[in-house]
């Protein structure tokens, strides 16, 4: 089957509506979770990596909600995941809560992350922050958007980027914080950060919001200009002008596929105006080599 034979334009606001509804679950389950002296809560790898009652209790009422609409189609979640692959069947990857940690805490930047791929592919992807009540969504080759009215990036067009010394860059520490992989992506932080005197590249600044999707729509909507980590939301980064990139040891050519997705390293780049000497992809490919020069590789 291909991309064009699935409605695509049915499926998106399927997924809209599915977000919007899940992230009611997730306000509720906050306030109730505030308002007890005693929240329960499941502890993962580590303490700062947690996952709440309300997590899976979103997951259970997406799969059961897409199961019911699109029976044939397959799931790979975070709470229920057990080494599924992403086939060329339609494939849902949802993320019920995205940001545990800073919804434990209360802090706002949390979204659940709801994407579609076809053929490996991302072919619609709708990310719903409930507490700032922000929705990006887009499907393969109508666009993306913020709240279903405003086109990404939401500068109008790309802008330019000169070099990593303007950039706004989103960095997550994640989950590991143990040799080798934390002293090699602080290593990797201080050589975007030090100054060029000391072999740096002077970046903008970093930023750090503990949820890979909004990061990745941050990236999408023009508010960041690079993000390196582990995400979703390809498919808005792509109808917004970005690129999606695999690890530092991948190729350079912005297509994104199942291999990719399966990968665990992203780097992705914002849509960067072209030049009458260079495409918005040359210098997207520019950039990545020059960012993959400050990074410490290591193994999620």
């Amino acid at each position: 089957m291909a991309n064009t034979e699935l409605d695509l334009d049915s499926i998106l606001q399927f997924a809209i509506k599915l977000a919007l509804d899940a992230g009611q679950i997730i306000r509720e389950g906050q306030e109730k979770r505030f308002a007890s002296e005693n929240a329960l809560e499941d502890e993962k790898a580590n303490s700062v990596d947690l996952v709440t009652e309300v997590d899976k209790a979103v997951e259970k009422f997406i799969v059961e909600r897409i199961r019911k609409t699109y029976p044939s189609h397959k799931f790979i979640g975070e709470e229920s995941y057990e080494g599924q692959q992403i086939t060329d069947e339609p494939t849902w990857i949802v993320d019920p809560i995205d940001g545990t940690t800073n919804f434990v805490h209360g802090f706002p930047m949390v979204a659940t992350s709801i994407g579609l791929a076809h053929k490996g592919v991302p072919v619609v992807g709708v990310i719903y922050n409930p507490f700032l009540d922000q929705l990006w969504s887009a499907a393969k080759g109508r666009g993306a958007y913020l709240n279903q009215k405003r086109k990404l990036p939401i500068t109008g067009s790309s802008k330019p980027l000169a070099s990593l010394g303007q950039a706004l860059i989103g960095v997550e520490y994640g989950m590991s914080r143990s040799p080798p992989a934390l002293p090699r992506k602080v290593a990797t932080f201080e050589k975007l950060t030090a100054h060029t005197d000391v072999g740096g590249k002077m970046c903008h600044s970093l930023r750090s919001m503990g949820s890979a999707a909004l990061n990745i729509v941050l990236v999408a909507s023009g508010g960041l200009d690079m993000y390196w980590e582990v995400g979703a939301g390809i498919c808005i980064l792509e109808e917004s002008g970005g690129r999606c990139f695999g690890g530092k040891t991948a190729d350079l050519s912005g297509e994104v596929d199942a291999k990719l997705m399966a990968g665990r390293k992203y780097l992705v780049i914002r849509g960067i105006r072209a030049t009458n000497n260079e495409t918005s992809l040359d210098q997207q490919k520019k950039f990545a080599k020059e960012f993959y020069d400050c990074v410490e590789d290591f193994d999620p």
